[in-house]
């Protein structure tokens, strides 16, 4: 069997012309669309890591922030109440000093209104022992009685010697009042206890109905009173006095 060269050499160069045409025209752009592809699929493939780790980071900051957050909600939470509680303190510590406050001064008020009690309560006392005590005086007084206190006005002449002395330099006479005429002794004594002080004055005696038993001595513009009402008077300032002081003390006492 003969070889046909012509024909294998014919057939060689048509094969080796359709595979350069098949290179040519088609696998180098199947093969640029496959590079092509494999370029995109990479690059989608780096842009799904980078995705990927963007989400990563994000869901970590989430993670964090939420932490973060329900800290600060529980410092918060805790602040309020250590807040509130404070403010419940406060309010407890205000109340109890208002409290105290409020029972101090009902206390201050009780015992001013007991020590006012008291003083009126002993004031009356003394006012109606004044009373009582002037009643009998007035019951008792008699000529025998205003003798005695003239007797008394002598001995107590001396330290108002200055006092008569100046208001007897426009006197023209003293002017002794009795309730009851005194005796002629009593008289006596008196007239010359008071020119042996004021010598040149005229003595004169009166009497007055009105008047409470006792003595009045006028000179010039001065009087003075020894008479019932005057020593009553003085008794009950006397009373007066010690009683509140005496009350004042007690309260106190109590109040400490």
């Amino acid at each position: 069997m003969s070889i046909d060269w012509v024909t294998v050499l014919a057939q060689i160069a048509n094969f080796l012309v359709l595979v350069w045409l098949l290179k040519r025209f088609l696998y180098k752009p199947i093969l640029k669309g496959i590079d092509s592809r494999e370029a995109e699929i990479a690059e989608r493939m780096g842009e799904a890591a980078r995705a990927q780790q963007k989400a990563a980071v994000a869901e970590a900051d989430f993670v964090a922030q939420r932490q973060q957050l329900q800290a600060d909600q529980a410092a918060l939470t805790e602040r309020v109440h250590e807040e509130a509680k404070q403010q419940r303190d406060a309010l407890l510590a205000e109340a109890r000093e208002k409290l105290a406050q409020e029972r101090q001064d009902t206390q201050a008020h009780l015992a001013r209104e007991r020590e006012r009690f008291t003083t009126e309560l002993y004031k009356a006392s003394a006012e109606t022992l004044y009373q009582l005590a002037g009643r009998a005086l007035h019951d008792l007084a008699d000529e025998r009685l205003e003798e005695h206190i003239a007797r008394h006005v002598v001995s107590r002449l001396a330290p108002l010697s200055d006092e008569l002395a100046a208001a007897a330099d426009n006197a023209e006479e003293a002017v002794v009042t009795t309730h009851a005429p005194l005796p002629e002794g009593a008289r006596q004594e008196v007239k010359a206890a008071l020119q042996a002080r004021l010598p040149g004055l005229t003595v004169r005696f009166a009497t007055d109905d009105d008047q409470s038993p006792g003595l009045v001595l006028r000179i010039g513009s001065i009087q003075l009173d020894w008479t019932v009402d005057t020593y009553t008077d003085e008794l009950v300032g006397l009373l007066e006095e010690r009683l509140t002081s005496g009350v004042s003390g007690r309260v106190n006492d109590h109040g400490g």
